[in-house]
Order: C-alpha cells, then sequence, then structure tokens
C-alpha cells in the first residue's frame, strides 16, 4: 500500500513533508511499535527520496517516536509497563489542568463540537479504528478549548509518544460505550463551568484508559 502525501503537505519542504507522513503512517497502524523503519521501503511508500526520509527518520529519534539499534537500524519505539504508566501520569496533569481551564474559558461552540464528536465514536462502535480515530480530535478538542497555548505545546509532544501505545483498546468488548458515557460526564462538566467536576472526571477517564491499556499489554 502506497501512502499518498496530502495537498496541505505539497506547500511543505520534503522532510517536513516526510515527517508527517511518517506520523500518520504511525497513527494508521501501517506501521507499528517494534516495527524497522527501512529508508528505502518507507521513501517508496511516501514517493519520496531517502534523504528527506533521513532527515524524517533523525527528527522522529530527537523526538522519541524513533530509535536506532545496532545491526538493525531505525525502528518504532515501543513502550515497556513503566512507561506506559508514565506515560498516563503526564497526561492526568496536563489533560485535567485543560479540562479546569476549558471549563472557565471554553466557549459554548467548542463543548458543542466535543459532543458531536462523542455522538459520533458511539456511532462508530463497529469500527474500532475510525472510533479511536475521532476520540484523538475528541481529546485534542479539549486541548484547545482550554486557552492555554503553553499547556498544548507542552501536550503535543505527549500526544506523539501515545502513538507508541500500539492497538487501539477500543476493539475491547464495551470498551467504546465506557468511553462515550466518560466523555459525556467531562462535556456535562464543561458546559456547567465546574472546573473541579471537568478536572476530576477527566482524570478517572484517563485512569480507565490506562487500566485498560495495561491489561491490552498483559495479554
Amino acid at each position: 500500500m502506497t501512502t499518498r502525501i496530502p495537498n496541505a503537505m505539497a506547500t511543505k519542504s520534503s522532510g517536513e513533508a516526510a515527517y508527517d507522513a511518517v506520523i500518520g503512517s504511525i497513527r494508521d497502524g501501517v506501521y507499528a511499535p517494534g516495527q524497522r523503519l527501512r529508508e528505502e521501503e518507507v521513501g517508496d511508500r511516501l514517493r519520496l527520496s531517502r534523504t528527506p526520509v533521513r532527515e524524517a527518520l533523525r527528527r522522529l529519534e530527537a523526538d522519541g517516536i524513533v530509535e536506532h539499534r545496532a545491526r538493525i537500524g531505525a525502528i518504532v519505539r515501543k513502550l515497556d509497563h513503566g512507561e506506559v504508566v508514565e506515560l498516563y501520569e503526564m497526561r492526568v496533569v496536563l489533560e485535567r489542568t485543560a479540562a479546569e481551564l476549558a471549563a472557565r474559558h471554553g466557549s459554548d461552540a467548542e463543548f458543542d463540537t466535543l459532543d458531536e464528536l462523542n455522538q459520533e465514536i458511539a456511532a462508530e462502535r463497529s469500527n474500532p479504528a475510525r472510533a479511536a480515530a475521532i476520540n484523538q480530535d475528541f481529546h485534542r478538542g479539549l486541548y484547545l478549548a482550554c486557552r492555554n497555548r503553553f499547556l498544548v505545546e507542552a501536550a503535543r509532544g505527549l500526544n506523539n509518544s501515545l502513538l507508541l501505545l500500539g492497538p487501539t483498546t477500543f476493539t475491547d468488548a464495551g470498551r467504546i460505550d465506557i468511553v462515550v458515557r466518560q466523555h459525556q460526564m467531562i462535556v456535562d462538566a464543561l458546559r456547567a463551568c465546574d472546573a473541579e467536576a471537568a478536572g476530576a472526571a477527566t482524570e478517572a477517564h484517563l485512569q480507565t484508559s490506562l487500566r485498560h491499556r495495561l491489561k491490552a499489554m498483559a495479554r
């Protein structure tokens, strides 16, 4: 399968385009944690020469998304148990704060968008991969509603690390129903401008997500 670079990338440098395309491929599951990234194969898939691909892989290594192993080359990093727990600990810190700020500064239009995204997740019960993609949009929207550019920037690097978690847990029976219900609690608290409730609902949601993730890793 060949990954087509979106038109929006046409104005970017080839290195930036390669970076965005590889990130997108990891997000879509084309490249999984632990999988080797051969420059030639990646370049053929993205229809780019090896030079921008090499540049992209070096940048991804600096970001902690890719690691270089002797006699193997570049591979997508795979998080261990401890790293997953640490990642979620930071998510709780940042995302709880984002929810609290969003309850104070977010707009009704933004809350409406979060509500609509949550309904879209519910409608994709038979398509876990699509539901997971919409879920990412939901959490991104929560950060944007907080009105704090420094918090949004801090979350960007953390969200890249989420790509290393592997396959979605949305394939588990009843998982999407739990996510939708917990998202609704967050949205309801935001609409009520209740910062404490929004933060608590967000933390509870992430703790539930961590439990499902660790359960999946233990299989």
